[in-house]
């Protein structure tokens, strides 16, 4: 498919710079009926039903972006994927000025290797430290590595809470370098809300990359390379999937994250099995879903894969109309912005 078919206008003003206060206040479109409701997060226990089951990334976010120096050489490095106890990939500015064997200093006593160069800037660096201590170095050192829309003066970063608001309150798995950011909408009230309502809660793990930022730059969808990304689906939470559809009940995902998940686990549909490992799987119209339901998610970016997603799950023309009534009632876009509950097409 050409890649235009999904791009749209948006003005810089709809791009939301901070979350809103509290998480759940956030305004939540509502696209399971007919039409389009605007609604406030807070009405999600409405719009479910008793024995349905919501299914959250439960990754967390990790300070991975890091300044460091290669002599008097300033370098910039986004860590987007794990390999190894003590390496990772990185996107790194300039990237064309590192070469392999070279060291990169972060910290008087925390640094990496350079032992690998690939194609845009992507380096694989091995660090002089692995396993906690390697996250505990990032604490220190590193910044929350939030994408490239969200701005941010010296001024307001010094009084921005970002490793608080970028960060879901059910995060326990450290891995991420970017939000699942539908899930940074739940507070524990409305997880109570929803429990009263007898809507279920299971986590699965995707670690989401820095590639979920970068730009299609091709002309069709057939021609974009995702980046790979590790996830882990335990037996415990399939069961409970399959129970929930063997008595009728729907599955709620949380994201796009945690949708790409369950479709990359998922073998036929209805079919679900346990999963561990990398998934690359990209979605755009036409792809058969196998176990979700109902989608929640945030407004996305013109002419990203997120956007192919959510189009393949609910329509594009419904979606491009969406995003226009979403505009002209000025919702909030983009990872700190507000949500849409979307029903799978049929």
């Amino acid at each position: 498919m050409k890649v235009d078919l999904f791009d749209f206008d948006l003005p810089r003003r709809h791009i939301a710079n901070h979350p809103a206060c509290p998480r759940d206040s956030a305004r939540l479109l509502d696209l399971t009926g007919e039409g389009f409701a605007d609604r406030v997060m807070r009405d999600l226990p409405d719009l479910l039903q008793p024995g349905d089951l919501l299914i959250g990334n439960n990754t967390k976010v990790i300070p991975a972006r890091l300044d460091g120096l290669r002599g008097e050489v300033k370098i910039e490095a986004t860590l987007h994927m794990r390999t190894a106890d003590d390496e990772w990939l990185a996107f790194a500015k300039p990237g064309k000025r590192l070469k392999v064997g070279q060291r990169v200093d972060f910290a008087e006593d925390f640094s990496a290797e350079v032992t690998e160069k690939r194609e845009g800037g992507e380096i694989r660096f091995k660090f002089n430290c692995g396993g906690e201590e390697l996250f505990q170095c990032l604490e220190t050192h590193g910044r929350m590595p939030l994408p490239p829309y969200i701005q941010r003066s010296r001024e307001d970063a010094e009084g921005a809470n970002d490793r608080n608001d970028y960060q879901t309150v059910y995060a326990e798995e450290e891995g991420a370098v970017a939000a699942p950011t539908a899930g940074l909408h739940f507070t524990d009230e409305l997880f109570q809300s929803l429990e009263k309502r007898g809507v279920q809660f299971e986590t699965v793990t995707l670690h989401v990359g820095a590639g979920t930022f970068l730009p299609v730059k091709v002309d069709h969808t057939e021609d974009h390379q995702m980046h790979a990304e590790w996830g882990t689906l335990t037996q415990e939470t399939v069961d409970r999937i399959n129970a929930t559809r063997m008595a009728g009940g729907r599955v709620i995902a949380i994201g796009t994250t945690s949708l790409r998940l369950l479709e990359s686990a998922a073998t036929a549909p209805g079919i679900l099995k346990p999963f561990t490992g990398e998934t690359d799987i990209f979605i755009t119209p036409g792809y058969q879903f196998k176990i979700v339901d109902l989608l929640l998610t945030n407004f996305h970016l013109p002419r990203s894969t997120l956007f192919m997603l959510v189009s393949a799950f609910a329509g594009l023309e419904k979606m491009h109309a969406a995003y226009e009534h979403a505009k002209n009632e000025n919702y909030r876009f983009y990872s700190y912005g507000d949500g849409c509950l979307l029903r799978r097409e049929t």
